[in-house]
């Protein structure tokens, strides 16, 4: 009895353990053979590690197609936090922490995670300072980049010199989470050249959540800060790429795997002649604060765009220090200011719209008699010329434009009523951003009744009020990008185009993705009802400002060219101090116009004496390249220096044409001051990518040697474009100095 209860539950038991083993072997075969593959990529997925590649941007260049913007390479030196966070944790078997405050849900929390600094100090700085290329570093940056970017490696080393890429190349691999990679970033060709309309770019504010989760390590694209760069970034950015890296067992990356290749952004053509902005810049320097516009006044292509003092780009690349950054951005004279499409009280300039809006309204064949000024209830407003003892006596429109006489447009204006000037600004888009392409456009001020009722309820709009906005004083404000266009207008016998900064956008295939033609504003003669006869008058006003004698840009003449201007100088003081603008509006030749021009000077005694001289510059230059008789060569502009000197005249050596009697190019500004704070200034909108200082704890040791020359500093892989044959030789740029390789 007990041997067969023996032998059953032997053989029960035998039965159980074949049933598991059966089961086993199933499950052996079904993970192994009937979902051996599934397994098998998931387990390579996990071995594989996949990093976004930004894309190469896309050129900008001029109308002629010269490069102004290129992409050169950078190599830089990343860290994979998470990577050097695991290295740590496998030999250690845990990692050091911190506590650090954080916000759930609103309600304040302690947290906990990874100390980065200590992590990066003991497993890759000793490596680093014994080879001599540890660089400083900012330890709290990096802690926060791996709380809040931990899948994009943080930055530690960028434009490596060829010696330091050396030792990095020859080490890298024992390193845990050092990566050397080759980055392209901009180069902008000729230095601070053009610095106010190409901008600059810089990383991104914001990662893309959504799109980072996609890969291990997210390296963002540059994004455009400023002008150019940031209006047109959806065509110049490109699509981004993937690398594909293998991690071992141990979770060491050895080495690439895959690539897909990045998609270089398109080219942005613009309608700028290199050769005229280059003409207008060293025009420029004359002064320490100014700006000037160049337009054809056929189709509305901005041909020029200046504006001092200016900035270098190339600062900004691959990011800025803090120090430069505060020292820019907090200069007296505000280089990164540009005027060109800043507000200002116009002066004189703004009797060109005045006298269109007087034609309109019946009034343009009036005679008035300047006696030196004009009683509007207990305020005399005086003409410029009663300050030299003397009047004007009586006077048409063209003779009150040549000699800018302000009590003749006081009652001019007075007499056709502040309506049709409303009327004619908005025809010429005055009061209102013109629309290019470039960040932060101011769009000026355009008085009358309504714009006083909205911004000063209080006050009642008055004579006084007319006649201040006749002499371009008082509320009034405008961009040099404006009266340029309205030259333009006046200069082409009516039709008010559109201002055009960009040509067309070029995909790296030849599609042309973006061209738009000249686009009409307003024609003052079918839409605002002028005769042809009534704008001839306002532009042969303009010609006897510079031709005739008492014209007050006697100047501005040009030998060959017939010119037509307007001067203008409006009084502004800062701080106290007496810092009026000085304008200059004129366009050549007389006949069959070419050229349109605006031109500002901050801090100048008239616009006959220095602006005047300035606009001159630069239309015969530009007359003489085109007739050969002068080359253009361009070269790297270091950033142009601003300054408060008080400028009392320009002079240049050039050869004026002389007239019948000397002309009075010192008209003085009369009427109400601007108010400071009505200006409307033109700054990036964005901010920049700052690189902090160094602080304490991120000190090196054993920092590399300044001085050494960048391997790749001009040196173009064949990802950037290198190797392609160009159309025609292009100017050398001047090279830049190497970066100090101490700080980062």
């Amino acid at each position: 009895m007990k041997k067969g209860f023996s032998t059953s539950r032997i053989l029960t038991l035998g039965i159980i353990v074949l049933v598991l083993l059966s089961a086993l072997v199933a499950r052996l075969w079904w993970v192994q053979i009937s979902r051996g593959s599934y397994y098998t990529s998931r387990i390579k997925d996990r071995s594989q590690v996949t990093v976004r590649l930004p894309a190469v941007r896309g050129e900008i260049r001029d109308r002629n197609g010269l490069p102004l913007v290129e992409n050169r390479t950078s190599v830089a030196v990343d860290f994979y936090l998470p990577d050097m966070v695991r290295a740590y944790r496998q030999k250690n078997g845990s990692v050091p922490l911190i506590s650090y405050r954080a916000s759930i849900y609103g309600m304040p929390r302690d947290k906990s995670e990874p100390d980065v600094p200590r992590i990066v100090e003991e497993v890759v700085l000793p490596d680093l300072e014994k080879l001599g290329i540890a660089r400083d570093y900012n330890t709290r940056k990096m802690q926060i980049h791996y709380r809040t970017n931990t899948e994009v490696p943080y930055s530690y080393a960028e434009d490596l010199d060829f010696e330091t890429l050396a030792k990095y190349m020859e080490n890298s691999l024992s390193l845990p989470g050092v990566k050397v990679d080759v980055k392209p970033v901009r180069k902008y060709v000729y230095g601070a050249f053009a610095s106010h309309i190409l901008g600059y770019v810089g990383a991104p504010n914001d990662v893309d959540a959504e799109e980072a989760k996609k890969f291990n390590f997210y390296q963002p694209d540059v994004e455009g800060k400023a002008q150019i760069e940031l209006t047109m970034n959806r065509f110049l950015k490109g699509t981004a790429g993937t690398r594909i890296l293998q991690r071992n067992a141990k979770g060491v990356i050895e080495g690439e795997v895959g690539m897909v290749d990045p998609v270089s952004g398109a080219n942005v053509y613009l309608t700028i002649d290199a050769r005229i902005q280059y003409i207008a810049e060293q025009a420029l320097r004359a002064v320490g604060r100014g700006a000037a516009v160049v337009v054809d006044p056929n189709n509305g292509d901005i041909l020029a765009m200046a504006s001092v003092p200016s900035f270098d780009p190339n600062t900004f690349i691959p990011s800025i220090s803090a120090k430069d950054w505060a020292a820019l951005d907090k200069a007296e004279a505000d280089p990164l200011l540009n005027r060109a499409i800043s507000a200002y009280a116009p002066g004189s300039t703004y009797k060109i719209p005045v006298a269109l809006a007087g034609l309109r309204a019946g009034v343009g064949n009036n005679r008035y008699h300047c006696s030196g000024g004009v009683q509007y209830g207990d305020k005399y407003m005086r003409c410029w010329i009663a300050d030299k003892n003397g009047s004007h006596g009586t006077l048409d429109l063209e003779g009150a434009i040549k000699n800018s006489c302000n009590a003749f447009f006081f009652q001019y204006a007075n007499a056709a009523k502040i309506e049709p000037f409303v009327a004619m600004g908005n025809f010429l888009g005055l009061g209102r951003k013109t629309g290019i392409p470039l960040s932060g456009e101011a769009p000026g001020i355009l008085p009358g009744p309504q714009w006083l009722a909205e911004n000063k309820p209080l006050e009642k709009w008055s004579q006084g009020y007319t006649a201040n906005v006749a002499i371009g004083q008082g509320f009034v404000l405008a961009t040099p990008l404006q009266m340029a266009m309205v030259t333009a207008t006046v200069a082409n016998g009516g039709i008010d185009y559109e201002p055009r900064l960009v040509d067309k956008v070029v995909a790296q295939d030849g599609t042309v993705l973006l061209q738009e033609p000249a686009k009409i504003r307003a024609s003052l003669i079918a839409d605002a009802g002028l005769t042809p006869e009534q704008i001839e008058k306002v532009r042969h006003g303009m010609w006897e400002v510079v031709n005739e004698a008492g014209g007050t840009a006697g100047r501005a003449r040009i030998k060959g060219i017939e010119v037509a201007g307007k001067t203008g100088t409006a009084q502004f003081f800062r701080d106290g101090q007496k810092d009026n603008h000085t304008w200059f509006i004129c366009f050549a030749p007389y006949e069959n116009p070419k050229y349109a021009v605006a031109v500002i000077v901050q801090g100048a005694k008239s616009g006959g004496g220095v602006a005047g001289p300035l606009a001159a510059k630069i239309l015969q230059d530009t007359f003489d390249m085109e007739a050969g008789k002068k080359e253009i060569q361009l070269a790297s502009l270091e950033p142009a220096k601003g300054s408060y000197q008080f400028i009392e005249s320009v002079d240049f050596g050039r050869e004026i044409p002389a007239v019948a009697s000397a002309a009075s190019d010192d008209e003085t500004p009369t009427g109400d001051a601007t108010d400071a704070r009505l200006q409307q200034n033109s700054k990036p909108q964005k901010p920049p990518s700052i690189r902090p200082e160094p602080d304490a704890e991120g000190k090196a040791k054993n920092k590399p040697k300044a001085g050494l020359e960048k391997f790749f500093d001009n040196f173009k892989l064949p990802f950037l474009g290198g190797g392609k044959k160009k159309d025609k030789p292009e100017p050398e740029a001047k090279p830049r100095p190497a970066r100090t390789p101490g700080g980062r």
